[in-house]
């Protein structure tokens, strides 16, 4: 049963994105199945990987609108042992189109369940907000890592 990590901050521009590429692509390297699940609107996981934006394609959004299953929306990368199910920019609109949706927040933990014996771990690239995107993915998550930028505050509370 594969392991799956959220990686989430709401404040973009902390190393998201760079993390879970990067985590995910270190697996493959150690022969480790990983897939790559790129649930930011922005689809930088997704250009991050090599792939274009292509509005044709099987992504996350259709997996939340349970408009196709996760197989078919994997995708093999370059790097052996490393797969992608991309982002497009369409999953902005999932966070309005679910708000009246039972069950909405297991919507990507149950597109997940058949792969998770099909990879030894799941990284989930998360959004910079706390929307259903996100909650979507905690929900999802077996644990969660919060990158964070070191950084000198001027605030005096």
């Amino acid at each position: 049963m594969g392991l799956v990590i959220a990686v989430a901050n709401q404040k973009g521009g902390v190393g998201k994105t760079t993390t879970a590429i990067n985590l995910a692509a270190s697996f493959a390297a150690a022969e480790v199945r990983s897939l790559l699940v790129d649930c930011d609107p922005q689809a930088n996981s997704t250009g991050g990987l090599g792939f274009p934006r292509d509005p044709d394609r099987i992504s996350a959004y259709h997996l939340l609108m349970a408009e196709a299953s996760a197989s078919d929306a994997v995708i093999r990368t370059e790097l052996e042992g490393l797969s992608l199910i991309p982002s497009h920019k369409n999953l902005i609109g999932a966070n309005i189109e679910l708000v009246n949706t039972e069950n909405r927040e297991f919507r990507l933990r149950n597109a997940l369940q058949p792969l998770r014996e099909q990879y030894d771990f799941i990284i989930l690239d998360c959004p910079p907000a706390l929307d259903l995107l996100t909650l979507n993915a905690l929900v999802a998550a077996d644990s969660v890592l919060v990158p964070m930028q070191a950084e000198y505050s001027l605030w005096k509370g």
